[in-house]
């Protein structure tokens, strides 16, 4: 999954970028604009939505996927709690949640999927705590009980043979590809490595 960050994006066209690293094999792209008012992120998210075949997922603001059409939304801990989302979410609406501990876990329990983290320590969210590594991130996937987890935060390509071990589903990344100068090379790197061993059947602990 790619998630986008305003300060990577360097006045880059953000739906070329994407339409790259969906070309490059990512199979998700959460719009994550900190910075942006309201009514840019639903035009951004709605020509997201136009331009890509992969699911388009929001940050932080159901509202705004849900007028945008997006697949979905992605909530933190100190968004609106993943029970209410639900109770204005569309039917096949998606909802994602960050976890990065136990009670954060607790209070997912409604999501379709977690984003858990930080793997390690990372530039691009200053308050996402210490890294977890593929000990705590293992922790952390049990207590899923099979709903799909995403490691995230600092995750680099070397790290995707540990992600798969620990149980993960697949990574997501946002500095990883979008301060790569080809960022659909970029993208490729994340996507090959996780073929790599997905198809090795030794490769799960």
């Amino acid at each position: 999954m790619l998630v986008t960050d305003d300060r990577l994006l360097a006045g880059r066209d953000l739906v070329a970028l994407a339409r790259a690293v969906e070309a490059g094999g990512a199979s998700a792209v959460q719009l994550r604009l900190k910075n942006a008012p309201a009514r840019y992120q639903v035009a951004l998210a709605r020509a997201l939505v136009a331009d890509l075949a992969v699911p388009v997922l929001v940050n932080d603001r159901p509202d705004i996927a849900i007028a945008a059409g997006a697949a979905g939304v992605h909530l933190g801990s100190e968004d609106l709690p993943v029970a209410l989302a639900r109770r204005v979410a569309p039917a096949g609406f998606v909802i994602g949640a960050s976890v990065g501990s136990e009670a954060e876990a607790a209070a997912a329990d409604e999501a379709d999927y977690w984003g858990i983290g930080p793997w390690r320590v990372t530039g691009t969210k200053a308050d996402a705590g210490a890294g977890l590594g593929e000990e705590g991130f293992a922790r952390l996937v049990r207590l899923a009980l099979g709903r799909p987890c995403l490691a995230i935060g600092g995750v680099r390509p070397e790290d995707v043979p540990a992600v798969h071990r620990a149980g993960g589903a697949g990574v997501a990344v946002a500095s990883g590809i979008l301060s790569a100068a080809d960022v659909e090379r970029a993208a490729a790197v994340y996507a090959e490595a996780w073929r790599s061993v997905s198809d090795d059947p030794t490769s799960r602990s």
